[in-house]
């Protein structure tokens, strides 16, 4: 996962946020329809917690043992389903070539949530989708480091371990025990349906046409998903949990900012004995 460049790319974000600050104060582009409520010092809060949180995991998750030369020749490629068969059927050769399109495509996706900038419907709440959006990509960089399925508590080894035509140091780097979960599909996953969260919230008269947004919003973590096979990273299986991930987690989280939902609160803690995503939820019937 690029969180780094990701948090870097944030601050680019918010230059363009500020480039249509002006469009803001136009009267053509004032709404009295705000369909979130964002507070700004707990979402604040959670953003900063959590990417204290992710310095901590990607120590962690860097520095695993190297994979044995004993481990290697105990492999069986019948060990592996008939579903994650397919990620071992790959020209090993070409697993560069994908490597650079996951960068690419994961580096522009990041500027998804931007285009609904271009919305007078939405530009004039520019600092809530700003704060939801890197609240979003927080959640799910963090879910990926300590959710039970993810790379801090599981250990599966890459399809390129099994790849013979590979030499032994590519096959035997630690970061080969990285495989569930795909954080680069989850990211992808998380932009594309934010954007379309966003802008379909924002757009209620869509009706049932905002079908068609969400199912665009598919495209692009399902391109990473294979560009990430080609590159030997992933299994299915690993690229299914990481696009329900961050599908789940660029809906929910403005989901859960809005008015309607305001006695439900999400975010992250932190504690001697475990750390994690709380969410609570106080209803209304008991007052």
């Amino acid at each position: 996962m690029q969180m780094y460049l990701r948090r870097s790319i944030f601050f680019l974000f918010l230059g363009a946020c500020f480039a249509n600050e002006v469009y803001a104060a136009d009267p053509a582009s004032d709404s009295t329809f705000h369909p979130y409520k964002v507070n700004y010092w707990v979402t604040g809060g959670i953003v900063v917690g959590g990417l204290t949180l992710e310095k901590i995991g990607v120590a962690w998750i860097s520095n695993k043992s190297h994979i044995s030369t004993g481990e290697l020749q105990n492999l069986d490629r019948q060990d592996i389903s008939i579903i994650d068969s397919w990620a071992l059927k790959f020209d090993p050769s070409r697993r560069d070539y994908y490597e650079r399109l996951s960068t690419g495509l994961a580096s522009v996706s990041v500027f998804l949530p931007a285009l609904t900038l271009i919305d007078h419907d939405i530009r004039h709440d520019w600092v809530d989708i700003l704060l939801m959006y890197m609240q979003t990509q927080t959640i799910t960089n963090n879910l990926y480091l300590y959710s039970p399925f993810g790379a801090t508590f599981q250990n599966r080894l890459r399809p390129m371990v099994y790849y013979t035509e590979l030499d032994t140091a590519a096959r035997t780097t630690d970061n080969n025990r990285n495989s569930l979960y795909s954080g680069h599909t989850a990211d992808v996953a998380a932009c594309s349906f934010f954007t379309a969260k966003i802008f379909c919230d924002y757009h209620p008269e869509l009706g049932s046409k905002k079908y068609l947004i969400y199912g665009a919003a598919a495209i692009p973590p399902l391109l990473m998903a294979y560009f990430r096979l080609g590159a030997l990273k992933h299994f299915p299986t690993d690229l299914l949990v990481g696009f329900g991930v961050g599908a789940l987690t660029g809906i929910l989280i403005p989901e859960l900012h809005r008015v309607q939902n305001k006695n439900i609160a999400f975010g992250i803690y932190s504690t001697s004995e475990a750390t994690g995503i709380a969410m609570t939820w106080q209803t209304d019937f008991l007052h």
